[in-house]
């Protein structure tokens, strides 16, 4: 049974949970902004996902995070899905009050924030290369291609399923998809985004290295105490710069943050708070 006292009560969800740092991002935002709020991480299995969101409003929750596996399935339990969450076919943010559940996505805007905020990078023109076709690539090709990129490649194991993501999506821009077996040395790109899952299964990467250049961006959506597996492969295949997720799941959490509250969080000095060691976030090319 979902226990609610009398602070507003937020939540984060998923399958595994333990691992999540939302709770310990939202207690600092609340702190920063003064606020009164109850946020914890909840574990909730894909059976029990319906019958806990809709105990978690009578019992007058205000607010949850998606997290995996249930960021689809969670689009069945709302009576308003904003167009981000439509364009990505998932949610990661639920606004709750007594008449309705708002389902919005802000994974996307994180990752864009962080990229252009925090590390200065320009997405206008860039050529842009997403390497996995799942959840999180929808989640973030609709935020990218509003920002004029030259082109976007989505490259999946299965090239199918990455032209299955990307016929979702209506774009004045170039954005094609293949399998990543399909990628040749004549195609240079300005940043490599990682959306596969080889930062959670720890499988071997199997990328072809052809596809950094001594400038590209590499970002992996993962995120860890240590830098990951496709860092440390970026900047030993020469990458510029190669960062890891801290930025955007903070990002994403201070949008939804402000979706709930009506006030921005200030992000910029979380990774210190959260003892984040700044240089296992970011690799730089020696």
């Amino acid at each position: 049974m979902v226990q609610l006292i009398s602070a507003d009560q937020y939540g984060v969800i998923g399958d595994p949970i333990s691992h999540s740092q939302s709770p310990s991002i939202h207690k600092l935002f609340a702190q920063q902004l003064g606020h009164s709020i109850d946020y914890k991480a909840y574990h909730v299995s894909e059976n029990q996902l319906e019958s806990f969101i809709y105990e978690f409003r009578k019992k007058g929750g205000r607010g949850l995070n998606i997290t995996l596996p249930h960021k689809t399935t969670a689009l069945k339990y709302v009576d308003i899905i904003n167009p981000r969450a439509k364009e990505a076919d998932a949610i990661n943010t639920l606004i709750i009050d007594e008449e309705k559940i708002i389902g919005d996505n802000t994974d996307g805007i994180g990752l864009i924030n962080d990229l252009e905020i925090n590390f200065n990078q320009s997405l206008k023109n860039k050529r842009i290369l997403i390497l996995g076709a799942g959840g999180a690539t929808l989640g973030i090709l609709s935020p990218l291609l509003k920002r004029e990129p030259k082109n976007i490649l989505v490259a999946n194991r299965t090239a199918s399923k990455a032209k299955i993501v990307t016929s979702k999506f209506k774009s004045n821009f170039s954005l094609d998809a293949c399998g990543i077996n399909e990628l040749d040395s004549e195609q240079i790109f300005d940043i490599i985004i990682n959306a596969t899952s080889i930062g959670i299964t720890k499988q071997s990467i199997n990328f072809p290295s052809f596809i950094i250049t001594e400038n590209t961006v590499c970002y992996d959506l993962s995120y860890s105490y240590e830098p990951t597996l496709f860092m440390r492969w970026s900047v030993e295949n020469k990458a510029k710069l190669a960062i890891q997720g801290w930025g955007m799941l903070i990002e994403q959490a201070a949008a939804s943050y402000c979706l709930w509250r009506d006030k921005k969080p200030n992000t910029s000095s979380i990774l210190k708070q959260l003892n984040i060691n700044a240089s296992s976030q970011v690799l730089r090319r020696l």
